[in-house]
């Protein structure tokens, strides 16, 4: 199978279906990036203390673990994403896109984390600045 045959393509109301769900592994990711970061940011201020000859205390092992162990579960909850059909775009403000159809080519319908429902699309060559309302148009698509 090509990687274009296994695109799921979604209709604004199947991509609108999934949000429930989607929502939810969304908020977990926001979640533990602001944790991974925050893990990042106490490592990094406990090694700017050491000497490059120095080795990791204990305290610091610990934070990289952590560091590694949040990163793993994101990786994962990525992966739950990618198994949906949706493509994640963004740590800072959950944003993710959904591959569809309109007028016969491909586009992105475009959602960010407290958004109520799928309101946007964009030309898959272009990101979040460029997306535009739906304005109740008629998205072709359907899964594929």
């Amino acid at each position: 199978m090509t990687e274009a045959s296994s695109i799921r393509y979604f209709t604004v109301e199947e991509a609108n279906n999934t949000l429930p769900y989607v929502r939810r592994i969304v908020g977990d990711i926001v979640n533990e990036y602001e944790r991974w970061r925050d893990h990042i940011f106490k490592y990094e201020l406990l090694a700017a203390g050491n000497s490059a000859e120095e080795s990791e205390t204990d305290e610091q092992v610990a934070l990289r673990e952590q560091v590694d162990t949040i990163a793993r579960r994101i990786n994962g909850l990525i992966e739950e994403l990618t198994a949906v059909g949706c493509v994640f775009k963004g740590f800072d403000d959950g944003l993710v896109d959904f591959h569809s159809k309109r007028d016969g080519r491909d586009i992105y319908l475009c959602w960010k984390l407290g958004e109520p429902v799928i309101q946007y699309w964009h030309a898959i060559d272009a990101g979040f600045a460029s997306r535009q309302a739906l304005e109740g148009e008629l998205v072709d698509g359907g899964s594929s």
